[in-house]
């Protein structure tokens, strides 16, 4: 494959285990944009999340944010959004607090939740995101948002991505991108579709375009691509699915793999 596009996750795929780029990813990076190849990041992180990578990987195209619900400029420019209705993510945090499940929507730099847990302490850490506790999410929830996520064990969560599916299922998008998160997005939201956005705004071809990624929400990325890669360290039903398998993202797994393709373009 000659390259036109390189789409990829961040956490657990282009990210190391402590949530840094490595230097030799970001050499790889600058030179396939370098030679004309689209970089296009694509996570479930929301927008004011992701500029900092976006920043630091310094050759973006376009990033995708929120699972694709929005799509931005690489200076961090909306271009195009879908979000879920007030009255939907007030389903899904009932849905949740049903469940006894902790839950947080978006809006701006800032999620809501109004459970009394970790693990929005440590979703702020990880995200530098600003999290804002309310009495009650189902009665805060008066706004659009671009997704909500549900955050337990692994188990919990693998139950919960079933029963989601079925209450939600043709009205949402549900996916994990973590063992432990479960996503739900506008039904359109989804990276593969984002990333055929892209290509018709930006020019390049699906068939041409390079994916990497771990998670159920990185499957229609991967199989949008001409050629979807998953980690090492995806999920099983992820690699199952991919044209092919690099090295974990603790050994750059995703540099490794671009650089060899590069590689052999020059060598051809």
């Amino acid at each position: 494959m000659k390259p036109q596009a390189v789409a990829f996750d961040l956490d657990d795929t282009l990210l190391r285990d402590d949530r840094t780029l490595s230097p030799l990813t970001l050499t790889v990076l600058r030179q396939a944009a370098a030679r004309g190849v689209r970089v296009i990041p694509a996570s479930g992180r929301a927008k004011d999340s992701m500029l900092g990578f976006v920043r630091q990987i310094g050759c973006a195209s376009a990033f995708i944010a929120c699972n694709g619900a929005e799509l931005y400029g690489p200076d961090g420019q909306l271009w195009t959004h879908c979000w879920l209705s007030a009255a939907f993510a007030r389903e899904v945090a009932a849905f949740a607090a049903a469940a006894g499940c902790h839950v947080q929507s978006y809006q701006g730099n800032r999620f809501y939740y109004d459970s009394d847990s970790p693990y929005a302490a440590e979703y702020a850490r990880v995200t530098l995101l600003e999290g804002v506790r309310v009495p009650s999410l189902t009665a805060h929830q008066t706004f659009p948002t671009p997704k909500m996520l549900m955050i337990d064990s692994e188990e919990r969560i693998a139950q919960l991505l079933a029963e989601a599916r079925t209450r939600f299922g043709g009205r949402a998008s549900v996916s994990c991108s973590k063992p432990t998160y479960l996503e739900i997005n506008p039904p359109e939201a989804t990276k593969g579709r984002a990333l055929e956005a892209l290509s018709v705004r930006l020019g390049f071809s699906l068939s041409e375009t390079v994916a990497f990624g771990d998670g159920l929400n990185d499957l229609t990325m991967l199989t949008a691509a001409g050629l979807g890669v998953a980690v090492a360290n995806a999920r099983p039903e992820v690699k199952a699915l991919a044209n092919d398998v690099c090295l974990s993202n603790q050994a750059d797994g995703v540099a490794h793999y671009l650089d060899s393709l590069l590689r052999k373009e020059a060598e051809a």
